[in-house]
């Protein structure tokens, strides 16, 4: 097993992938577990396919795929809340209809110019050769930042997710955390879409929340129970990438699946004795 992983670690592309990935993971844990408990986790789809169209359009101009895509994408999440909030379009179906506008202007573009080519389908699906030095420095800096703001902010995200009216009774500005919590969201996404791809970024954010509250209750037990399980998962998942050559992106949702399974598993049998 040892001898495994110094392997896997004496190629630098994989070097890269392991740190982005941690990373990656443990962010999108922590804010999946507020954006399931409010009934949100779906945002995670919609900005990805966002991001899929502002890295669309950034390969046809020749333009910086990062750089373009974490300024729409948290645009794009700030007019989801703005459309949720302010008009008869809600939740799911404002997140449906930016995501499948996003997704066919994206398509849209590609096709007209440069075609369905290798960059682009990495980008849907997931690639951890796509990973270079420069989009590795800039991933960290920018989970390093969601996390400092996830952990300075914990209190006022803990009570705007359980009680958005008691928060505002208490002088808590609900739409400034909420918009905190979907900017956050946007940047993980879009750091972990070269990786896992824009059709499974989401699977971060929905699949260590729901395994955590199989079991445990307690707020901050399913936060640290969804951080820790989502860096194993990636782990696993990226090792048996590498060992059966399969897709990266898939590999990980898989192993996390498993350990769904597991935990709905452990929490029935818990329940019930």
């Amino acid at each position: 097993m040892l001898n495994f992983f110094i392997e896997i670690l004496s190629y630098p592309f994989m070097v890269r992938a392991i740190v982005v990935g941690i990373f990656v993971s443990l962010c999108a844990a922590l804010l999946g577990v507020s954006l399931v408990l409010k009934r949100y986790s779906m945002i995670g789809d919609g900005l990805s396919h966002v991001g899929f169209s502002a890295l669309a359009i950034a390969i046809v101009m020749n333009w910086t795929p990062l750089a373009v895509s974490i300024p729409v994408v948290v645009l794009a999440a700030f007019l989801l809340l703005r459309l949720s909030a302010n008009s008869k379009i809600r939740g799911d179906a404002a997140i449906a209809l930016i995501s499948t506008t996003a997704l066919a202007v994206g398509v849209m573009v590609i096709s007209v110019t440069t075609g369905m080519n290798t960059d682009v389908c990495n980008y849907m699906f997931g690639s951890i050769l796509a990973m270079s030095q420069s989009d590795v420095n800039l991933s960290v800096v920018l989970s390093v930042v969601v996390l400092i703001m996830f952990i300075v902010f914990y209190n006022k995200i803990f009570t705007v997710t359980f009680d958005e009216n008691f928060a505002r009774a208490t002088g808590t500005n609900v739409d400034i955390y909420n918009m905190l919590l979907a900017i956050l969201t946007a940047i993980t996404i879009v750091i972990g879409m070269r990786m896992m791809g824009a059709l499974l970024i989401s699977s971060l954010i929905i699949f260590p929340a729901l395994s955590s509250m199989r079991v445990f209750k307690c707020f901050k037990s399913v936060v640290i129970n969804s951080a820790i399980i989502s860096i194993i998962c990636f782990i696993i998942g990226i090792a048996v990438s590498y060992l059966y050559a399969t897709p990266t992106g898939a590999s990980v949702v898989i192993v996390n699946l498993i350990f769904f399974v597991l935990y709905s598993v452990i929490g029935f049998v818990r329940e019930n004795t």
